[in-house]
């Protein structure tokens, strides 16, 4: 056979052409989710430069202006005249904090509980279990609010009440793949060379968990951010006087028919944040899943 023809046989299938018409959306989507996520991370840092006015500033005379109606107010004011637009702007900086805060510290104690049950086994992973499935059994909001009603409203107990239960999905992940890693030769060998149960828990299986955890935490940080804005409408979040999303929900809800703008504007932020995220979170998969790069799915 000519080395032509040999070529052509062994060359690889051509993928099928709606794959590859889904490939520009794949691109688009990343780019976009990114895009929206360095303007919310800019605006979250840089709240002081970046807002117009002070959010706590009122102005009773400016009280309930709607977006046409005040040029130096592009979002509109609120019922006592706070400008809406430094309110969501200063808004992103408590959900970011938080989401942040939450997939750090969820995350960091899941992998290291899920390592340890997984490698270990035995009474240490009956154990662990049994401690996530105590905490599985709570409705992760309910536990929140009783935790902040119990607590007290702060921003760290806000973080402790979320984080309090979303460690089982990371630990869960890393219990199965630890199953599966600690029979692998590198890993036997690693053991048969002296190194300590810690050394091998840290320096070999860990990093081999950080696609998932990453995964993970992108869509733990949408989660997280719902949930802060459903404990900030119930006025459970963080102190009053700390503008957020959830915060401005609750104070445009008996102004819907009035003044449709002082929860709209709040509530697109939310919307626009967790879609971003989510979108992130499933490029994410779609590019670290090695059994979706096998079975030919991605483009």
């Amino acid at each position: 056979m000519a080395p032509s023809e040999l070529a052509e046989t062994v060359r690889a299938p051509t993928r099928p052409a709606w794959l590859r018409a889904v490939r520009p959306w794949l691109k688009f989507k990343s780019a976009s989710s990114i895009a929206v996520l360095i303007v919310l991370v800019i605006c979250a840092v840089f709240a002081p430069l970046v807002a117009p006015f002070d959010p706590q500033l009122q102005d009773l005379s400016k009280a309930m202006l709607g977006p046409s109606m005040a040029p130096f107010h592009p979002f509109g004011t609120d019922h006592v005249g706070r400008d809406i637009l430094s309110r969501v702007i200063y808004g992103a900086r408590i959900s970011m904090i938080i989401a942040v805060a939450v997939v750090a510290i969820s995350g960091a104690c899941g992998l290291l509980l899920g390592v340890i049950s997984g490698y270990f086994g035995g009474r240490t992973d009956f154990f662990i279990q049994k401690i996530v499935e105590v905490f599985w059994a709570f409705p992760p909001l309910l536990l929140a609010i009783a935790v902040v009603a119990f607590l007290g409203q702060s921003l760290g107990i806000l973080i402790l009440a979320l984080a309090l239960q979303r460690w089982i999905p990371y630990c869960r992940v890393a219990r199965a793949n630890a199953l599966t890693l600690k029979e692998r030769e590198y890993i036997v060998a690693a053991r048969s060379l002296g190194a300590s149960n810690t050394r091998i828990i840290l320096r070999h299986l860990i990093p081999n968990l950080f696609q998932s955890a990453l995964v993970i935490g992108t869509f733990a940080m949408a989660a997280a951010i719902i949930a802060e804005a459903s404990l900030s409408f119930l006025g459970l979040g963080v102190p009053p006087d700390v503008p957020t999303w959830g915060g401005m929900l609750a104070d445009g809800r008996a102004y819907v028919s009035t003044a449709w703008w002082i929860a709209v504007f709040p509530g697109m932020a939310i919307f626009v944040t967790v879609l971003a995220i989510n979108l992130l979170g499933d490029v994410l998969r779609d590019n670290l899943d090695p059994r979706l790069k096998r079975s030919g799915k991605l483009v």
